[in-house]
Formats: structure tokens, sequence, C-alpha cells
């Protein structure tokens, strides 16, 4: 079934949640504002459901493979790409420095939803290049930037991130790659697994980003740095030469995402170039890692969006039993079918909202030149990241089953396409960090690491909306009291994981998966009611549609009747703590 962007939400919480206008304002943005961004997202879309939609079946029928060239894509993805780069998509927000368009980050995340809706494993290759983009841009040195950046910005080469190897996982102090100095470069050597594009024939140049050690590196992270080492070496012109010491030596066969390559990838002794100082790869990598934590987590919101558009098409046609008349009932009627088509449009609203909220921050972080405010903007980035990568992509695994569900037995039929939004989503809470890792991250050092003073900051900001609710007169007093008691919630386990963490070794980890849930359910619940307040307002006077407006309070009421209570079951797992969790003997596993 087609894809069609949901501009008007996008375009909503743009306005009305994240403030567009203002943000570009106070950045100097001059010639940027909402309609520019409204003109974008309409290409966006145009791109999207015409040019890049189409193939999502393709690749998942007819998935990439190794052939005596290397890695040959699905069939119609090389094509599509060449229109998408042509049409300078890859530069939305790169600088101009390097032939970007300079548009704020959330613009950008606005428009990679469109293309991660519209096909999941092609929009893994252009958000690849911008995780690896945004890492040269930051911390490789001039020359460097000088080279690769221009050809990336419009597409013409894409770029890669090799951090896992087959004994490391998640655990990159284990990293063995080696990295041995020879002049101006290094000689790279090892083997990395499941890069996602690693190769693939759509552009002449691959720019591949390497975690590697130096001979006389310290172990552990410490010891680890970062190098660009490209496919083909640049000739004296700057143009693909001969072939580096890289090649895909296999595919890995998954359960989705089949359009999208992952390899097995093998450096023998092939020249790279450091990425500035030795021995700090971690890092600069996570400049890279955040941006693209960030992206998963939208790739979960994008996902559950197609599954959702899906069922709801599928409930308004399919019939199932009759009235008194005789007629039949689609079972979009149905109480149970609308309960499902409830908990995916009002949770992925407040997806977007999140994804959105956390994407502008960045901007906020980037464009000010207050340090003070930098610092503080910088911080609520860091915290919301782990709940956007770890939240989102936790409901894109409930919403796309649920798409199914809407279904019924069609749905278990691939003929239908219902099932492969699942197949796809499922690798979301696994790659660039688990949501075990995006928990304890977020329990460890966004919350334990400074006493909670940024969940704190974030906490007060919401009570301001809870403020807002009481002041006025809103159509419904249920949303009030459930924001209201998940806002208690996460005072209450916030205060509880200050008090409680140091007396249990164990307590941390026990509890981090559900401290993140609540807050990933709380965070929504707060911008739902945030855009709930202004379609009040602007309900009362008579401005935008109406019936949109309308929705927009539904959604709210909903969410806080019926999402917003799971922050209760939340807060009580959190407070078990962990001696049911470690008390199982391992032998009675």
């Amino acid at each position: 079934m087609s894809y069609v962007h949901p501009y008007q939400d996008a375009e909503f919480v743009l306005r009305h949640i994240v403030g567009f206008d203002a943000l570009c304002a106070d950045a100097g943005l001059n010639e940027v504002n909402l309609d520019l961004a409204v003109a974008v997202l309409d290409e966006a879309g145009k791109m999207g459901a015409e040019v890049i939609a189409p193939l999502n079946r393709v690749g998942d029928h007819h998935p990439a493979k190794l052939g005596t060239q290397g890695v040959e894509q699905s069939p119609g993805f090389k094509e599509a790409y060449l229109q998408f780069a042509e049409s300078g998509w890859l530069s939305l927000t790169v600088r101009e420095a390097f032939g970007g368009q300079n548009l704020p980050n959330v613009l950008g995340t606005a428009v990679n939803e469109i293309w991660q809706s519209a096909n999941l494993a092609y929009g893994l290759c252009p958000l690849l290049s911008q995780g690896a983009m945004e890492s040269i841009s930051h911390h490789a040195n001039e020359t460097l930037q000088n080279t690769y950046l221009p050809k990336m910005a419009t597409g013409e080469w894409t770029g890669t991130m090799n951090l896992t190897e087959s004994d490391a996982g998640s655990d990159l102090a284990a990293v063995k790659t080696k990295a041995v100095p020879e002049g101006d470069h290094y000689r790279i050597s090892g083997q990395k697994i499941f890069i996602t594009w690693g190769d693939h024939q759509m552009t002449p140049n691959i720019v591949h980003l390497v975690l590697a050690r130096l001979p006389d590196a310290p172990a552990g992270v410490k010891g680890i740095s970062l190098f660009i080492v490209p496919k083909f070496l640049l000739d004296d012109n700057g143009e693909p030469g001969e072939r580096n010491g890289v090649q895909c030596l296999s595919l890995e066969h998954k359960l989705g995402i089949h359009g999208s390559p992952t390899c097995v990838m093998e450096f023998d002794n092939a020249i790279g170039y450091l990425v500035g100082e030795a021995n700090k790869g971690l890092p600069y990598m996570f400049t890279m890692m955040n941006h693209a934590r960030q992206s998963v987590g939208l790739q979960g919101l994008a996902i559950a969006e197609r599954a959702y558009q899906q069922a709801r098409q599928y409930a308004k046609e399919r019939l199932q039993g009759t009235r008194r008349d005789g007629s039949r009932i689609p079972i979009i009627q149905h109480p149970d079918v609308r309960r499902m088509l409830m908990i995916m449009k009002s949770s992925i609203e407040a997806m977007r909202a999140l994804a959105f909220t956390a994407s502008a921050e960045i901007d906020r972080a980037r464009y000010t030149q207050d340090v003070t405010q930098q610092a503080l903007h910088a911080a609520r980035v860091e915290l919301l990241t782990p709940i956007v990568k770890g939240w989102l992509t936790e409901m894109s695994q409930e919403l796309t089953s649920l798409g199914i569900q809407v279904y019924g037995g069609m749905g278990y039929i691939e003929e239908t396409g219902a099932a492969q939004h699942y197949r796809d989503a499922r690798i979301l809470t696994i790659y660039e960090g688990t949501t075990g890792i995006q928990a304890l991250d977020f329990i460890g050092r966004k919350t334990l690491s400074d006493q909670g003073a940024g969940l704190l900051a974030l906490l007060q900001e919401m009570d301001q909306v809870a403020d807002e609710l009481r002041d006025i007169t809103y159509p419904d007093s249920t949303v009030c009291k459930g924001f209201e008691s998940a806002l208690g919630m996460g005072v209450e386990a916030r205060e509880w994981v200050l008090s409680h963490a140091a007396d249990d070794a164990h307590f941390a980890g026990s509890a981090s998966v559900n401290f993140l849930m609540l807050f990933g359910y709380l965070c929504g619940g707060w911008l739902l009611v945030k855009g709930a307040l202004q379609a009040k307002a602007m309900l009362d006077t008579g401005e935008g549609d109406a019936a949109f407006l309308q929705a927009k309070l539904l959604s709210a009421r909903f969410y806080c009747e019926h999402i917003l209570p799971r922050a209760g079951a939340c807060l009580a797992a959190l407070k078990a703590g962990s001696t049911s969790i470690m008390a199982m003997p391992e032998d009675q596993f």
C-alpha cells in the first residue's frame, strides 16, 4: 500500500512544539522559516512517495547480494539514489563551506522521517552518510574535511561507520583492528561485522570511518583511534583511483531490512587517515553515534507511521460483521480495532513530538552564543538521546505488531506487506546500542552522574505545562489528572533512583529499562499535552483546521487515559529493585 507523508502533524510539531521560526531567528538563519520548511517537506514527501516507497517491497523480496564486483544493491535502488543525490537531499543540513544548505538539524530530522517511512532499508544509506559527515566535520583536520565532505554532501560518495568486531560486540574496549603508521597515513588491518551499507555499486566511492588501535596504544577504550579509509584511494585530481585494501567478505541473512546490505568488512593493509588526535577515537565516534541514536529513534517513529497508515487503510476497507439492515461493517467501527488504532495514532504523535524536540535541542546547542545556554541545551541533548533511541524503538515493536493485529490473520501473510514493517522494526532496539545500553546510559551517565540535575530541570519544565492545564478550562479533566499523576511518578522515580542506587550494586542495571520507559511515556505525554493546549487555544480563536485540532485534543486525552498509566507499572517494577532479578541460581535458568 502507498505511503503518504503526515505533513500536517509534522508542521504542527515544528510550529507549536519546536517553535521553528523562533529557533531560526535565534540562530541568525534569516532566510529560513516555517514556510520554507513546509515547502521542503512537501518536495521530500513527493520523492518519498513516488520514488523511494515503491522500492520498499522490491528490497524485501530481492535483497542485496554479493557478486564478483562486490555488493550488488537491490533492483532500482541505484537509480533512486542518483535521483535522490541530484536533488540535493544529502546536503540539507551540511555547512555551506562544504557545499551544504546549512538548514537546521530539526528540519533534516523531519525530512529523514520521510525517507525512513518510505523505505527503511534504503533510508539507512543516507542516514549513515549523514552520521559520518557529522563526525568528520567536527573532528577531522581541514585537509580531510575539504577532501571528503563536499563529495559526501552532494551524495556522490557515501559513508559508513565500522565499530563492531566479532569478539567485541558492544564492548569496544575489545577492538583488535590495527593501525600502523606509514608516512602521512596508516595501514589498517582487521575485520568488522554488522557494517550497514558497507559496500554497494551506487556511488564511485565509499568513505569508511574505522576504529582501530595504534601499536603503542593503551589498553581499553582509551587506546582507540578513528580513521578514514576510502574504498578507492584518490588520485591527484581528488577522484577515485586505485582500489584500497578493503572489501566485503560476506553479507548477513537477516530477519528484516533485506534491501540494506549488512556486511562483514575486511581491511587488509588498507590505507587510512587519522581523524583528529590519536587514541581519541571513541569520543569522536560518539559524535556520530549520538546523531545515529537519535536517527534510529526516528526510524522507530517512521516505521510505526508506515504500519499505522497501512492498518488504518485496511480497517476502513475490511468489512466484517453485519448491521440489522444487512449492511456490512468496516472493522474500524469495532471498538477493539479503534483501541489499537488509537494506541498507534496517539503514540506516533508523541514519538514525533519527542524526536523533533530532541533534534531541535541540537540546533539550539549549536547556534546559541551564550555559553551557559549552550551547556544547558547540550545537556538536554545528552539527556533526551537515550530516551529517543530507547523508547521510540521499543514502541515501534508494539505498534508494528498492532499493525499486524488489525489485519488479523491476513497480517501474518507476507503478501499483505504488514509483516515486513514488523520484521524491519525488530533491529531498531538492537543496533546503535541496545535498549539496555541506552537505559544504563540514561540512569548512570545522565542521572546519577549529576545527581539528577538535568532530569530535575526537565521535570520542572513539564510542571510548567501542568500549571497551564490547571489554570485553564480544558475540555476534559482526565487529561490534567492523567498527566499530573504520571508527572508525580517521574518525580518519585528520580528521587528513588538517587536514594537507592548506592545501596545495591545491581540496582541501576535492574531498574534502568523501567526508568527509561517511564520517562519515555512521560515525555510523550508532556509534549502531547503541550500540543493539545495550543490546539485548544487555536480552536478558541477559530484558527487552523478545526477537525485536525479536535483530533489533537482526542489524541492527548486517549494517551493520558490509556498510555500514561503504564508509567505506574514502570515505577512499581523499578522500586522492586534487583532482589528477584538476581536471586535465581544460574543453573536454574
